[in-house]
């Protein structure tokens, strides 16, 4: 008689956090589906050099010729611009897939700066406690108060065009919600017994931050990451949009919806609508996943 086989790792409960995550988050078919355009729209951005038809950066290799032409036209290049041109004569697709490049790479920047930021400052509040809690939080609370697209305005004009100093606004804008996420987060386990207890032993405030307090706050900042990296993306594109955000010369999703607009009455909307088209893509796609995974990781939110 064969021997019974022994219980597999998954009906023991052995299974990892990430695979648990998994199969929480593939019950939602709408935040699958956002995962799955989130990626094929990052790997285009991701490829963009190779897989597009032109270069919309290199200005020698526009032709006036082929400027607002319609999708479908073949240009001086002997290739045909599926999406149309711009009024620069830029090849309308291979703009979008550059655009949404610069798009993301903006927006993971800066997202990822002000995590890193903010949460060294929340934690840093909530540890601490004292003087250090009062200065930081109310510097805090006194951003909070102005609406990130003033203050971003603001700071792009004095800092000027440019990819850095784009990202240093928006982490600027950006930095104090994580701030405040994780340091209520960290102030609600700093307030354990246990905590009280690591606290008065000789163990080091390095060890208790990055031990208790840090992997306790992390599930609430990788929700806020998710929103405000699609933030950053959209008041990127509003920068770009009011002409305060990269040069001319680097066209992003929010420059190329701007440059279109002019052309809406005269039955012109293929400048426009493609990229705008795009960048709602991207961004109800990043909430979406973003609001799946605040489901998951917030037990009272589940539904």
């Amino acid at each position: 008689m064969s021997g019974a086989s022994p219980p597999s790792a998954t009906s023991l409960g052995a299974v990892s956090p990430w695979r648990r995550f998994w199969q929480r988050y593939r019950e939602d078919w709408v935040a699958v589906v956002a995962l799955v355009v989130v990626i094929i729209l990052a790997i285009l951005a991701l490829t963009a050099p190779w897989i597009a038809p032109q270069n919309p950066y290199d200005l020698s290799g526009l032709s006036l010729r082929d400027a607002r032409r319609p999708p479908g036209f073949v240009g001086s290049g002997g290739y045909v611009h599926l999406l149309g041109t711009d009024a620069q004569g830029r090849d309308l697709l291979s703009a979008i897939l550059y655009g949404l490049r610069v798009s993301i790479q903006i927006g993971l920047a800066a997202g990822t700066v002000a995590l890193v930021l903010g949460t060294v400052l929340g934690i840093l509040a909530a540890y601490a406690r004292g003087v250090v809690e009062t200065i930081i939080m109310r510097l805090v609370d006194l951003q909070l108060s102005f609406p990130p697209i003033l203050l971003a305005l603001v700071l792009v004009a004095l800092l000027g065009q440019g990819k850095a100093q784009l990202i240093i606004a928006l982490v600027t804008a950006q930095y104090a919600y994580f701030a405040r996420t994780a340091y209520g987060a960290a102030s609600a386990e700093r307030s354990k017994d246990y905590i009280e207890a690591a606290a008065a032993t000789p163990l080091s405030a390095r060890r208790i931050i990055f031990r208790h307090l840090l992997p306790n706050a992390m599930p609430a900042l990788i929700v806020v990451a998710t929103v405000q990296i699609a933030y950053a993306i959209a008041l990127e594109a509003t920068l770009s949009f009011l002409g305060l955000g990269l040069p001319v010369t680097e066209p992003s999703l929010g420059m190329l919806i701007s440059n279109g607009v002019k052309y809406m009455m005269s039955g012109r909307t293929w400048i426009s609508v493609y990229p705008g088209i795009a960048l709602i893509l991207l961004i109800v796609s990043i909430n979406l996943v973003g609001d799946h995974v605040r489901d998951i990781l917030n037990p009272r939110l589940d539904r």
